[in-house]
């Protein structure tokens, strides 16, 4: 272990254990306001397998576990991009950790933290159906607890749970489909710019931002929005019994709720907080004593269920980190079960 500080870097450069060009490149930095003032370098393992953590516990011996998952940011059926790495795949990711839970025979109760406006209609099931899966093959309950946001997608992936919770100020609710286009041709028009598709059928280009859409081709992808939401209010109607479809139809016409509402119209089963949730958690699997763990990367580190903070939805660019907005246009339609205002 290698650790720098100001009092100290001058000894390690001449020491040979770092070369002055690094010494020059952490001064500045640290002079820029990028850094604390102090470094610490340490070696880390390579691997990439899920390890557990231990976020808090009852005071005495322990051996059941009650697991913290989180679902947060946009969910896609693809990788994250992010500035050097190749980012995460949500769905992946999401299976790994409930697979490593499923094999953990201490564990009790999933805790799935959901802060997310929704994504695409594909990932959204696909994670939906991961956690029935683990259900049924372990009768471990699952407990859906909003923080932030827990929007569309968001909502569809918290119906697979055996409970509903929400923080006092959540937002949840936006049950729909959204097909977000493009229509450039305009812009095209006024810069001399003429588009021409050769195509095997007449609605092969349909949904291009290069034209206009014809009266035809916004009924085709009108029926296709008005099956994928059929597949979202039935989604709704299985995870909320005491909801039947027509009142869950009213509900969705893709509005948003704050907690007390969603309370009262019964998208929810009751508001609470992380600690209160943990202790009816404890409740629900007859433990007097647990330990709270999570499961992330080699390189994250977690020292409570608070530590992982959902990505901002804006831009961020300073010297270290890059970070490109977490919603980019896309150059053809998707499906999205999102929350977009």
């Amino acid at each position: 272990m290698l650790r720098l500080s100001f009092s100290n870097l001058y000894t390690t450069a001449r020491s040979g254990r770092i070369g002055w060009r690094a010494v020059t490149a952490i001064a500045m930095l640290a002079c820029s306001g990028c850094f604390p003032s102090g470094l610490l370098i340490t070696p880390v393992s390579t691997r990439r397998n899920l390890v557990e953590s231990e976020v808090g516990r009852d005071p005495g011996w322990a051996r059941d576990k009650i697991v913290v998952v989180d679902v947060s940011g946009l969910l896609m059926n693809a990788r994250k991009p992010q500035f050097l790495s190749d980012g995460e795949h949500p769905v992946s990711l999401f299976t790994e950790q409930l697979d490593k839970a499923r094999k953990d025979s201490a564990v009790k109760a999933v805790i799935l933290r959901i802060n997310s406006p929704g994504g695409t209609v594909t990932a959204s099931d696909l994670m939906y159906d991961e956690i029935k899966n683990f259900q049924r093959e372990t009768g471990k309950p699952v407990i859906a607890l909003m923080m932030d946001v827990a929007a569309s997608g968001g909502y569809y992936v918290a119906c697979a749970c055996d409970e509903i919770v929400a923080q006092p100020m959540t937002i949840t609710g936006s049950i729909g489909v959204i097909m977000q286009m493009f229509d450039v041709s305009g812009t095209l028009n006024l810069v001399g710019v003429k588009t021409d598709a050769i195509t095997s059928g007449p609605n092969k280009d349909a949904g291009s931002p290069l034209r206009t859409m014809t009266a035809p081709e916004r009924e085709l992808f009108q029926a296709i929005v008005n099956q994928m939401y059929d597949r979202f209010v039935q989604v709704v109607v299985a995870g909320r019994p005491k909801l039947d479809e027509a009142s869950v139809r009213k509900l969705a016409d893709g509005r948003v709720y704050l907690a007390g509402q969603a309370l009262e119209t019964g998208l929810v089963d009751r508001i609470a907080t992380m600690r209160e949730t943990v202790e009816a958690t404890k409740r629900r699997i007859g433990a007097d004593r647990i330990r709270l763990v999570t499961y992330h990367r080699p390189l994250d580190y977690r020292p409570n269920y608070y530590a992982s903070a959902p990505p901002t939805t804006g831009g961020d660019i300073n010297w270290i980190k890059l970070q490109a907005p977490s919603i980019l246009p896309n150059d053809s339609p998707q499906f999205l079960f999102l929350w977009r205002p």
